[in-house]
């Protein structure tokens, strides 16, 4: 026979620990969320992805932002008042997002050579549009500067693809800027990025596979939380 002061204990344990995870990811979010606005506010986003263009790195922060602190203030309110329909809200939600992250991770796997042909056609064409505004204006800068710098990259495969004025950001060092023999970023930098993503694939799975287990916790701790407060008695609150 069960001991029902440990099944209380139990409970207590499972509920006041999704308390304090989805507290964490509550505060996780409304950084994201904040880090989002910021952007939006201070910078001028150049789309690297025309057909994508409302999708840049601030607004794709701010939803993910709103997304994380809205499920997880479900879940952490869900649990701390033991409300069976924010708890069964907060399942759904959980288990909608996982479907998500996995069709997508199978629609790349699956058309990976057409995604690729994509997003290079469109990076051209970003470029192609950096290209006139720079030979309108010579002070120009856009995203490109910013994933120049960043990455220590130079166009979309080398140097080569800025048919016209390779601007300074590609430059190796301040000193090649001031100097007649200018020495470029060797690799472009979606070669770099897709260099980068396959030598860390195993990394780049175990976050997946991490983020799903994480998904199916947050299920599993709240459908048990739900049954129990169901064969409580309890009704909605």
């Amino acid at each position: 026979m069960r001991d029902p002061t440990l099944s209380m204990s139990c409970l207590k344990c499972l509920k006041y620990t999704m308390c304090v995870v989805n507290l964490i990811f509550f505060i996780c979010g409304a950084a994201i969320f904040g880090l989002g606005i910021y952007l939006m506010t201070t910078s001028k986003f150049a789309a690297l992805l025309p057909s994508l263009e409302a999708m840049n790195i601030a607004n794709t922060l701010f939803i993910a932002g709103i997304i994380i602190t809205c499920v997880s203030f479900l879940g952490f309110l869900g649990a701390l008042k033991e409300n069976r329909c924010l708890l069964i809200s907060f399942f759904v939600l959980l288990f909608i997002l996982m479907l998500v992250e996995l069709a997508v991770a199978c629609a790349l796997l699956m058309f990976e050579t057409q995604v690729d042909k994509y997003i290079t056609s469109d990076l051209n064409s970003s470029l192609d549009t950096s290209l006139t505004q720079r030979q309108q204006n010579n002070n120009t800068k856009d995203d490109w500067d910013i994933v120049h710098n960043t990455f220590h990259c130079c166009g979309i495969n080398n140097s080569s693809d800025w048919t016209s004025g390779i601007p300074e950001s590609c430059c190796m060092s301040s000193f090649c800027i001031q100097n007649d023999t200018k020495q470029y970023w060797p690799k472009g930098c979606y070669t770099k990025l897709k260099e980068t993503f396959e030598n860390n694939l195993l990394n780049a799975g175990i976050a997946v596979i991490v983020a799903c287990v994480i998904e199916v916790l947050g299920m599993c701790f709240s459908m048990t939380l739900f049954c129990h407060i169901s064969r409580s008695g309890l009704q909605y609150k």
